[in-house]
């Protein structure tokens, strides 16, 4: 029996320990089949409490597969997940939007809340809003962007970076350098990187082996280049190949008791800016799809073709034929109708195209995977890619990709950036073809293994940028530990 939300569940799973499968569900027992009804009848209706009961009942039913047993307890894992970011309750969120707009009326949340621009579940009868979800609204709601941007005229509104560096600028010399030497990477800057994790004193019990994953560069000729090690501490670590689609160096270290624990890793590297000219006229309709399957197809749980996304893709491309002018047409409405907002973590939503689709916002990986799926369904390849973004002297953890434009090859994409406010058509749609040169790319694929393998559930399902910890007991989720990146520009 096909079970779509259970696919959902299992894909959550298996990318949580880092394992991508497609998975076959099979038919249960009739109490089992009660069980898993039940659960998911009361997630559904917000009855967490009872929900974390009815597992604990599954999990000790002895119906469960060893895989099924894995499903059930991250979905036990991902409700704790749930409440750790819905934890602002109504009167915190009216008075933070009276600050800026005070004269807010319970009526405008009832309305903002039904246009879901303002995020909330009922979680065993009380009402509470994702902890961001106020400030969010001053970046879904068009109203109160103009309200917002009333307070804090020096606010650039870009993707959550605060942009200081002249981007277009910037863009426009890896455009004309591109252009001038006929070289598809261009503008290098060499950077110095360090990234440090600390798990919190105690939360390992002393003596126990606290095990520790930090992003690292991985090599991508042309694009990042000349990834040199300068220290690891503690000194003994383990390397991922220079080609893992989610590289990283791992660490191990023994708990103190009454001490945090400690990793860092420093490192440098050279990153190059990316532009390609695509002339419409000389694009063509994949010649060999099948060396292309994997990223015409789903991979759940969040590249999925749902009939509700193949209806958008269809809308929004209609009859037309060319791959780039579809790219164009995907690209534009995910820009305009999907405006960039602070997120859960996305281990708690069960499909993150769908998630796009029903509340019409996301960050970054949100808007990402949306576009992507959109471009799977349309016959375009696309894939995932992500690290960090530096907008000097700004940084964030940021997601963007790649998409295949045939005779061209794969080219890099970022639908946060989108539409640049430029008359020249290549500044203007440089997001679709090009890339700016300061990114630092950890991460090739979703939801790729680690090196060593991770035993326990991921913090983060999708890919890594802060890090992973865990030890013999379990993961450590973000609460248990605190994250640190700097950097700077050498040359």
């Amino acid at each position: 029996m096909y079970n779509p939300k259970k696919m959902m569940m299992l894909g959550l799973i298996v990318t949580s320990m880092g394992i991508l499968s497609h998975c076959h569900m099979e038919n249960v027992v009739e109490d089992s089949m009660n069980y898993s009804e039940q659960i998911d009848s009361a997630i559904k209706n917000g009855e967490f409490q009872r929900a974390d009961q009815l597992i604990d009942q599954y999990l000790e039913s002895g119906t469960l597969s060893e895989k099924d047993q894995q499903v059930y307890r991250f979905e036990r894992e991902r409700l704790q997940r749930i409440r750790a970011d819905f934890t602002a309750n109504p009167e915190d969120v009216f008075a933070y939007i009276k600050k800026y707009y005070p004269q807010v009326t319970p009526s405008d949340i009832e309305q903002w809340d039904a246009a879901k621009s303002l995020e909330f579940m009922v979680i065993d009868g009380e009402k509470l809003y994702f902890a961001r979800a106020a400030r969010n609204l001053f970046r879904i709601d068009p109203k109160m962007i103009l309200v917002w941007q009333e307070h804090h005229p020096d606010d650039e509104m870009t993707s959550g970076s605060g942009a200081k560096l002249d981007l277009d600028d910037h863009n426009a010399k890896v455009i004309n350098a591109a252009t001038t030497s006929q070289k598809l990477f261009v503008e290098p800057r060499r950077l110095r990187i360090k990234q440090s994790v600390e798990v919190l004193a105690d939360e390992v019990p002393d003596g126990e082996t606290v095990k520790c994953w930090i992003p690292y560069p991985r090599h991508i000729e042309g694009r990042q280049e000349k990834i040199t090690l300068i220290q690891a501490i503690p000194g003994d670590h383990q390397l991922a190949a220079p080609d893992a689609l989610q590289r990283t160096i791992y660490m191990e270290e023994q708990a103190v008791a009454g001490e945090s624990t400690k990793f860092s890793v420093e490192y440098e590297f050279t990153s190059h800016g990316v532009f390609q000219a695509i002339d419409t006229e000389v694009v063509t309709e994949l010649k060999d799809q099948k060396s292309f399957s994997k990223y015409l197809a789903e991979e759940t749980p969040h590249i999925v073709f749902t009939e509700d996304l193949k209806a958008l893709a269809q809308e929004i491309v209609g009859e037309e034929k060319n791959p780039y002018i579809k790219a164009q047409l995907l690209f534009a409405w995910v820009d305009n109708n999907t405006p960039w907002a602070s997120a859960r973590e996305y281990s708690s939503i069960p499909c993150i195209p769908e998630y796009a689709l029903q509340n019409h916002h996301g960050d970054c990986g949100i808007q990402t995977l949306f576009f992507i799926t959109l471009c799977r369904i349309s016959g375009i390849p696309a894939r995932w890619q992500s690290g960090w973004e530096l907008q000097p002297p700004d940084d964030s953890m940021h997601d963007w990709g790649m998409i295949y434009f045939e005779p061209y090859g794969w080219v890099p994409m970022d639908v946060t950036y989108g539409l640049r406010q430029s008359d020249d058509p290549q500044l203007h749609w440089f997001y679709l073809s090009g890339m700016d040169s300061y990114r630092i790319i950890f991460n090739d694929d979703i939801s790729q293994p680690f090196d060593p393998p991770k035993q326990h559930f991921r913090s983060e399902t999708v890919d890594s940028q802060r890090g992973e910890v865990e030890w013999s007991g379990g993961n450590l989720y973000f609460d248990k530990w605190k994250w640190d990146f700097e950097w700077k520009i050498l040359e």
